[in-house]
């Protein structure tokens, strides 16, 4: 918890240090603060090398340039001479579009420690600083968050408000870090639909390198973290710098390198035309921009997964097994089906049930009945309390699926309000997955929906929702208008969940939406999982999930064991090379049951025992993933927090072009300490492995931590898509 907020000068240098990071700020002379250093920790500075350290960053003037040196503030300033994006943008009436800030207060609520004070420096741990300033000729007053975590997580955020005559139109807020010339090279991703988080990178070239979502949604194919790091940085070694911007609707990802050779990483909202509209008096506050540095792309996913696992809404219960019955049933709701199922899954071990699309009124596929949130009569005429009751009967929790934000044309709801589906126009958009937007902007929407989904929650036990969001938004505007409303939908959408956590104390809910297409740190402040992707075939789940810890930890992402052929690619994969690669997530099952031999029900019994005696390891150990030495293979660890132990997963992905010959190495692991490493066999063994000798018995080796990261052990041979599990123990 911060302390309260300590005033201090406008004219300071502000030292910022936490979890190995230094932020150190620039406050001088009543202006935006811009960031001196943001990276590794310079230790306790005094006020002579702080003014050393903000003189050694100004830039001469030379050449074509303005006369003063350009000053990079965290909201840049045109009027400074910055020709890059501003970080405010925006006017009244053609007016007012270049302010000029001047800082009129900085409040500083530190964690622990009090403030240190030498001259006009200020040093802090984990703190929140709040700069309020001013533009009195534009008539606009802004207040600017800045927080660094005890994990070094920094992120920010700015509020505009209009205090001048007339509309201002705010089109923008980008909040912009500084990195160093070193970071050339850019990461961030790409995908699409059932193939979320798709590394991609290029070098960083004078431009803008601009990741716009223009989805409504935060959608599959987001940068989720945009990094810029030293040529050739990997997930040990260089450094990296990289940015999420925390919403779930438009926004955009940037880095930009300027002829001059500044350099910025940034992001913000991506607000559309005329969407924020402020009278005098009125505010616009933009999403948190959540800046990570590292020494290696490992570091930097651990800043992330320390900050959220240190919230105080941070999911606290162990992570129950989880059953979803849509590959196992669809749309086909049989009552005695369901049940059986919920039979068959609490003798394994399963802990959630959840039932998906298909229970309320008029749903009998995909094209109808989004919107009509009752209890379908016709299909459960004595309403779901018979499925809800067995479940919890046999110590399961009970879960449904939603998708609240959604409608179809053929629709009780949309017959009764066709003007509160999302159009803009004059006319309806385009269909995606045969349904429209339901405009939750629209204040009477959103009581129906809310009042809809608090009936049926009231009237069941029901601890967990899957929350869909199955379309992006397209000519997404309010009727007869059609003024842009995807801020104002994600607002709304924002407010729902708060108030249905609000109605319901304990009630978790999972941001599905097409699988991984809202996964960020603004929907997760609220909702205790994200569905990773729709396609739960454990060879693309293997880089899915691989790539989606960057951001998240492994208790956040949903992960399940599908059926032995995949729904969504045809492929047919053994139920260890499944099962194992769903351990490294929030583990589940979407498989009907009554199809398993009883040996996979036996196995299957024996992975969910192994997962429920090992969550505690997998859902709070540092990610530790081994640099890539063949694409056919790779190696991923999760390594307690007093690195006493860990698991690792060695993925064979395909079948390498030259025999796999060579060793792996365990990163992670404490160089001092002693471990032994030996095989783990989950139910019934793989055929297909050459065993190396030092696996060869299930003994294992035993070697220091140190050892097992710089020589490593040689590879066993495998059939390609495959897990072969390991466990290192601490020898004491």
């Amino acid at each position: 918890m911060h302390g309260s907020a300590e005033l201090i000068p406008a004219d300071t240098i502000l030292h910022l240090a936490a979890g190995g990071v230094s932020v150190l700020l620039d406050l001088t002379e009543g202006r935006l603060p811009a960031i001196l250093h943001w990276g590794a920790g310079l230790g306790r500075l005094s006020e002579v090398e702080a003014d050393a350290l903000r003189l050694a960053a100004i830039e001469p003037a030379s050449g074509n340039v303005v006369d003063e040196p350009v000053r990079v503030a965290m909201l840049p300033e045109h009027h400074a001479g910055w020709e890059g994006r501003p970080g405010v943008t925006g006017h009244r009436a053609g007016a007012d579009w270049s302010p000029k800030f001047t800082v009129v207060s900085v409040a500083v609520a530190a964690e622990g420690d009090p403030l240190r004070r030498d001259g006009r420096l200020v040093e802090a741990g984990p703190a929140v600083v709040t700069v309020a300033a001013a533009d009195e000729t534009a008539g606009l007053r802004l207040e600017l968050d800045i927080e660094l975590a005890a994990s070094g997580l920094l992120r920010a955020r700015a509020e505009l408000e209009n205090i001048g005559a007339g509309v201002y139109s705010a089109d923008g807020i980008a909040l912009a870090f500084p990195i160093p010339v070193r970071a050339r090279e850019i990461l961030d991703f790409a995908g699409r639909w059932s193939k979320e988080r798709i590394p991609q990178r290029r070098e960083l070239v004078v431009g803008i390198h601009d990741r716009e979502g223009r989805k409504g949604r935060t959608g599959p194919d987001a940068a989720t973290v945009l990094t810029v790091g030293e040529t050739g940085f990997g997930f040990g070694a260089g450094e990296v710098w990289g940015v999420h911007v925390g919403f779930s609707g438009n926004h955009r990802h940037y880095a930009e390198r300027l002829s001059a050779g500044a350099q910025v990483i940034g992001g913000g909202e991506l607000l559309l035309p005329g969407e924020v509209g402020l009278d005098r008096g009125e505010r616009y506050r933009s999403p948190w921009v959540y800046a990570a540095y590292g020494a290696g792309l490992d570091e930097q996913a651990h800043r992330f997964h320390r900050f959220l696992r240190g919230r105080p809404t941070h999911p606290a219960t162990p992570r129950p097994v989880t059953l979803n019955v849509w590959e196992a049933v669809y749309f086909d709701h049989d009552l005695d089906r369901l049940l059986d199922l919920a039979d068959r899954a609490a003798a394994i071990g399963v802990e959630r049930y959840v039932l998906d699309d298909g229970w309320f009124t008029g749903r009998r596929d995909d094209t109808s009945g989004l919107g009509d949130w009752t209890v379908d009569a016709g299909l459960w005429p004595d309403g779901l309390t018979p499925l809800v009751d067995r479940v919890t009967s046999l110590g399961m929790q009970f879960g449904l699926w939603f998708e609240p934000e959604m409608v179809n044309e053929d629709s009780a709801l949309a017959r009764a309000h066709p003007e509160w589906i999302m159009q803009t126009g004059g006319r309806l958009p385009v269909r995606g997955r045969g349904q429209q937007v339901l405009n939750l902007g629209i204040d009477e929407a959103y009581r129906y929906v809310l009042d809809a989904m608090t009936a049926v929650l009231a009237a069941h036990d029901i601890s967990y929702i899957k929350w869909d969001h199955n379309r992006d938004l397209i000519d997404a505007g309010t009727a007869p208008a059609g003024k842009p409303g995807v801020h104002a939908q994600t607002l709304a959408a924002y407010r729902l969940m708060d108030e249905l956590r609000r109605r319901f104390p304990g009630l978790e809910i999972e941001s599905c939406s097409s699988g991984g297409g809202r996964v960020d740190l603004g929907v997760i402040e609220r909702t205790d999982r994200v569905w990773v992707s729709d396609c739960i075939d454990p060879l693309e789940r293997q880089q899915v999930m691989r790539w989606t810890l960057q951001l998240l930890p492994a208790e956040l992402l949903g992960s399940h064991i599908g059926s032995s052929v995949n729904h969504t690619t045809g492929r047919s994969h053994p139920l260890s090379f499944r099962a194992a690669t769903a351990l490294l997530g929030h583990f589940g099952i979407e498989w009907d049951l009554a199809q398993a031999t009883p040996q996979e029900n036996a196995d299957l019994a024996e992975w969910i025992r192994f997962y429920r005696d090992h969550r505690a390891l997998l859902h709070t150990g540092e990610i530790a993933r081994a640099e890539e030495i063949d694409p056919s293979f790779q190696v991923t660890a999760v390594v307690a927090a007093d690195r006493s132990e860990a698991l690792v997963f060695l993925a064979f992905l395909t079948r390498p072009t030259v025999s796999p010959r060579g060793r792996f190495t365990l990163p992670g692991l404490d160089a001092e300490k002693t471990y032994r490493v030996a095989p783990v066999v989950v139910g019934t063994p793989d055929p297909g492995r050459a065993d190396p000798p030092w696996y060869a018995d299930g003994a294992g080796v035993t070697m220091s931590g140190r050892a097992l990261a710089a020589a490593g052990l040689h590879l066993p041979g495998s059939f390609p898509e495959r897990v072969v599990l390991l466990r290192a123990t601490e020898v004491v």
